[in-house]
């Protein structure tokens, strides 16, 4: 019995012997193969670790020095603007002072005032025949008025240099004296009833008038052309009572700067009606002088 038992244990001793050396050459050919698939996921691994370093230090790189242009390139154009502003403020520096012209004025101006015939109104005249106890209006007389200059041109459209265009605004007062009205005595039948009526004018003239010599102390000027409202007071005689009447002007003068923004100057203007105010001559001149400010 001991004997069979000793025997049964070398057989199955024998068998795992064996069955031993069997396995263990494919558990060796496994264990093999495994260490070499981990050693080459390692080897990919590392070689794509390798390469995401050496992209993040290009960009460190690239980054760097991206920084250290940056600045320079500012600087450099900083340096270039303030170049630029000081070789301005250097070109304005050196150029003369220029003063900037008044060319704007507001003006007064007054002097003698003619006309060329008397004119008629009502206080004296019937169908243009005297009224009893009258005297006529006269044609001499004093004038006074004010006026704006506007600046429109510095050299007439370019056509003439330092030869400036202007438009002037001017209202004008005369007065051409007395005279004795018959209008009581004549309509009422009473001597020695008549009154002294005063014979007066307004201008309104809007003209343009050229001004030569620009920039220098002494400007002569010339108005070719304007346009004239006479309003005439008394009105024109009985039977046709009107006291509006258009017409031009023309004019010439000259205008001194004595002193910053104040002028003083001279002028002759014509003021001529193609026809009558029913009857009545507005046409005449003025002449005088005259004091300006500059603005």
């Amino acid at each position: 019995m001991i004997s069979k038992n000793k025997m049964y244990l070398g057989v199955a001793l024998a068998t795992l012997t064996m069955a031993g050396a069997m396995v263990s050459p494919q558990a060796t050919a496994a264990e093999s193969k495994a260490e070499r698939m981990a050693k080459a996921a390692n080897t990919k691994a590392e070689v794509l670790e390798a390469q995401l370093q050496a992209m993040q230090d290009e960009l460190v790189s690239l980054r760097a020095q991206v920084s250290a242009a940056a600045p320079a390139a500012a600087v450099s154009a900083d340096t270039q603007k303030v170049q630029e502003l000081d070789a301005w403020m250097t070109s304005v520096k050196s150029e003369p002072v220029v003063k900037k012209a008044k060319d704007n004025m507001l003006y007064f101006r007054g002097g003698y005032s003619g006309n060329d015939q008397s004119m008629v109104a009502t206080t004296n005249t019937w169908n243009g025949h005297q009224l009893a106890e009258t005297t006529k209006g006269g044609t001499g007389g004093w004038n006074f008025g004010a006026g704006i200059d506007f600046s429109l041109n510095d050299d007439l459209f370019g056509l003439m240099d330092k030869t400036e265009l202007l438009g002037e605004l001017d209202l004008n007062y005369v007065d051409l004296g007395t005279f004795t009205s018959g209008v009581t005595p004549t309509l009422l039948g009473l001597k020695g009833t008549a009154t002294t009526a005063t014979q007066s004018m307004l201008r309104i003239n809007a003209s343009p008038k050229i001004k030569f010599m620009k920039g220098e102390k002494i400007r002569p000027w010339i108005i070719p052309v304007g346009f004239t409202l006479n309003v005439i007071s008394p009105p024109s005689q009985v039977n046709a009572i009107t006291e509006l009447k258009p017409a031009m002007n023309f004019g010439t003068g000259v205008d001194y700067n004595v002193w910053k923004s104040l002028y003083i100057g001279a002028d002759v203007r014509y003021f001529l009606a193609t026809t009558q105010l029913d009857g009545t001559n507005v046409n005449g001149l003025t002449a005088g002088g005259s004091v300006g400010f500059g603005f």
